[in-house]
């Protein structure tokens, strides 16, 4: 079953998409070279305490960290360590949440450490934002759930590799449903699948989160021995951005975004609902 948020629900996700916004803006500025991912789980948790917010990643089946530092091969769940020191050069992708009230905010960014990364990799992460972007522009009244999954691939597959060939949509994770848990029903595909039918209509109140996943190469992963990391099975970098939005009335709010998304929905001719929180 889909849970339908009321516009009060809403608001009290906002509140949560707001510290997660922080905690990106926190995270971003500390992912220099020479910092551990460990260090940056400690700046993440320092914002949540600092909002009076709890983590929705940390003990998360058993999950030992606040948020995912994915660096690299790493798509997604890479588990913050000392021994791992951020290089100049490298990508990372940093994933995580709050709690306000009960009420979760998820959402995920890449960033570049550094300087001197390849013309390809800087594409990678500007194709997989924008996918995300045309997914988020996609929900609205009277689609369906493929409809979001169709506008992530397309734009996927309409923008010309570097070197050639096709970018690769991670598989095996997708976007979710949110709200009461952070993850929810129903699951997002970022590509369509026609044997899983148009899934559910979209309506005032539907929450997901929206998180495409794209590799330089291969859309086939593997999970390592810690039961968490998963890179991808040919070693080439990725990308993962995440946003969590809620449909309302007035079209859709970007929960996890400092503006409600409204200058990126201006570009897809979209127009952002009203903040509650304004």
């Amino acid at each position: 079953m889909v849970q339908i948020k009321t516009p009060e629900q809403i608001a009290k996700m906002r509140e949560a998409g707001l510290v997660v916004a922080a905690i990106h803006a926190a995270t971003r500025e500390a992912a220099v070279p020479g910092a551990t991912t460990k260090d940056l789980d400690q700046v993440a948790r320092k914002v949540l305490a600092e909002h009076n917010a709890k983590p929705n990643f940390l003990g998360y089946g058993g999950f030992p960290a606040t948020i995912c530092t994915s660096v690299n091969e790493v798509v997604v769940h890479g588990i913050p360590s000392d021994d791992v020191v951020l290089k100049d050069g490298d990508v990372i992708s940093i994933d995580c949440g709050a709690i306000i009230d009960g009420w979760h905010g998820d959402a995920a960014y890449t960033a570049f450490v550094g300087s001197g990364h390849s013309p390809e990799l800087v594409e990678l992460s500007r194709v997989t934002e924008e996918s995300m972007w045309a997914g988020i522009a996609a929900m609205k009244q009277g689609n369906r759930l493929v409809d979001i999954s169709r506008a992530i691939e397309t734009y996927i597959r309409r923008q010309p590799k570097p070197g050639g060939g096709r970018y690769g949509i991670i598989e095996d994770y997708g976007g979710h449903g949110i709200g009461t848990e952070m993850h929810m029903d129903p699951h997002l595909l970022n590509y369509v699948d026609r044997r899983r039918g148009k899934g559910p209509k979209l309506v005032p109140g539907f929450c997901l989160a929206i998180e495409p996943m794209v590799s330089l190469g291969t859309p086939k992963t593997v999970v390592l021995e810690d039961d968490w990391t998963v890179v991808t099975t040919d070693g080439t970098w990725s990308s993962h951005w995440e946003h969590s939005v809620a449909l309302t009335e007035q079209g859709p709010l970007v929960l996890t975004a400092p503006d409600g998304g409204r200058a990126k929905l201006a570009e897809y001719g979209v127009t952002a609902a009203p903040d509650p929180l304004a």
